[in-house]
């Protein structure tokens, strides 16, 4: 498990995927942006870069490693809200 705080109860069980609600598997850039995010992790940097928007995407990893829901409706938000 890649376990990023001292509780990770607070999590939603499938945290290291996209809130489904913010961005759905059948989105036409959903693989663009998974590999996006799976880069950023791997490289151990907190964002990367929306290929539509050009927007910076904070990472599940980066958003639990914070330890709190800021309730803005980040796309990769591992808590339940």
């Amino acid at each position: 498990m890649d376990s990023v705080t001292g509780d990770d109860s607070t999590l939603r069980e499938d945290w290291r995927t996209p809130h489904r609600s913010r961005l759905s598997p059948d989105h036409p850039q959903f693989e663009e942006i998974s590999s996006r995010h799976a880069a950023a992790i791997e490289q151990n940097v907190p964002t990367y870069t929306d290929p539509a928007s050009g927007f910076s995407v904070f990472t599940a990893r980066f958003l639990a490693r914070r330890a709190y829901c800021c309730a803005s409706g980040c796309r990769h938000c591992p808590y339940e809200v």
